[in-house]
């Protein structure tokens, strides 16, 4: 287990997302504009997801809290969240969201990065809050739950149009790479049951990276917040029974117990965050230690590159967590990391 526990963060990570979640501006939108009409101000173009910069850290900045309401039973701003959430995740609101979606040439908006966080939005809402959580709080995540599903069936079925064709595999370390969405597709794929979603992830998944073999980890490029070799193997492990993802592990990082590609194992260096692409290597050092400890639980007991790689996932989290505020740059996002390195789950915990 790390040295760093959820319970002992999560408050703060809430605070950090309370002070940035209804934050309108600075904002960088993702907006096509079809004519005069849309130079409208963020607040009126997203009702819901209007804060926090962009639209995607919004979304995620939602899950945190969701998150934290449904696993921290003490959650000290829990009627907070409870009262921000109820006022946003409305019927007008959420058809607002939808109605700005079919507007014309808005078919790419967020894809792939921002449809993955609101499918695990989504899905997040639908699994079971801990068996401690107050019947307050457990009534609202299924209230919202309610709300939100026609905007989650709307991105559900732009995987399901857009996988098909998608003949290639993005493999940066940025917003535009396909294996994170497809990780965090597949989560609301499973608890919300969904078929066809689930069947397109794993079709395009199985195309694109089964056959991978000795990954070379050409990384850190210098605005990674995912490694693109490690979210790959995430992908796999949660698409994949667990001794089918070892033998696939095997042959895709074949000398990764003598720590190679070496680069893997080393946090990267952050030189100015106060620069928004550059601060995308905190968030790196956030996301390789989640992987890093979701990989090891995969891996058979007594195998000893598991402690390897918690050792990796440990020296990440040291060089990062320091980091997740400071600048607005990283503290909009890096909350955000910081929870799925402390919290999403493996495949030795009982809730995946």
């Amino acid at each position: 287990m790390h040295r760093f526990q959820a319970e002992d963060a999560v408050d703060h990570f809430v605070s950090i997302v309370l002070a940035h979640i209804g934050k309108e501006y600075p904002n960088k939108l993702d907006h096509v504009m079809n004519g005069p009409d849309d130079v409208r101000p963020p607040r009126d173009l997203h009702p819901i997801f209007f804060g926090s910069f962009d639209w995607h850290s919004c979304v995620h900045g939602y899950w945190l809290m969701v998150r934290a309401l449904r696993t921290q039973p003490a959650l000290a701003q829990s009627r907070e969240v409870i009262e921000l959430i109820d006022s946003r995740f409305t019927g007008d609101n959420v058809a607002r969201e939808i109605a700005y979606l079919k507007q014309p040439l808005r078919a790419t908006f967020e894809r792939p990065y921002g449809w993955g966080w609101l499918l695990k939005l989504a899905a997040e809402l639908q699994e079971p809050p801990a068996g401690s959580v107050q019947s307050q709080a457990a009534a609202a995540l299924a209230r919202w739950s309610r709300e939100l599903s026609p905007l989650a069936d709307a991105f559900a079925a732009r995987f399901v149009a857009y996988l098909p064709k998608a003949t290639y595999p993005v493999r940066v370390g940025t917003h535009q790479n396909t294996a994170f969405a497809l990780a965090l597709a597949s989560d609301y794929a499973r608890v919300a049951k969904n078929p066809s979603l689930a069947s397109a992830i794993s079709q395009r998944a199985k195309l694109w990276y089964a056959e991978d073999r000795n990954y070379p980890a050409w990384e850190p490029d210098g605005i990674d917040f995912l490694s693109p070799c490690l979210i790959e193997a995430e992908c796999m492990r949660r698409l994949l029974p667990r001794d089918s993802f070892v033998t696939w592990f095997d042959s895709f990082l074949p000398e990764i117990a003598q720590e190679r590609p070496a680069t893997l194992f080393k946090p990267a260096f952050v030189s100015d965050r106060t620069d928004g692409q550059i601060t995308h290597l905190d968030g790196l050092n956030l996301s390789r230690a989640w992987c890093w400890r979701t990989i090891a639980s995969a891996l058979p007991a007594g195998d000893p590159r598991r402690e390897k790689f918690e050792q990796a996932s440990r020296a990440h989290l040291e060089a990062a967590l320091p980091h997740v505020t400071g600048d607005y740059m990283g503290e909009h996002w890096l909350a955000t990391f910081a929870m799925l390195a402390l919290t999403e789950p493996g495949t030795d915990d009982a809730t995946k």
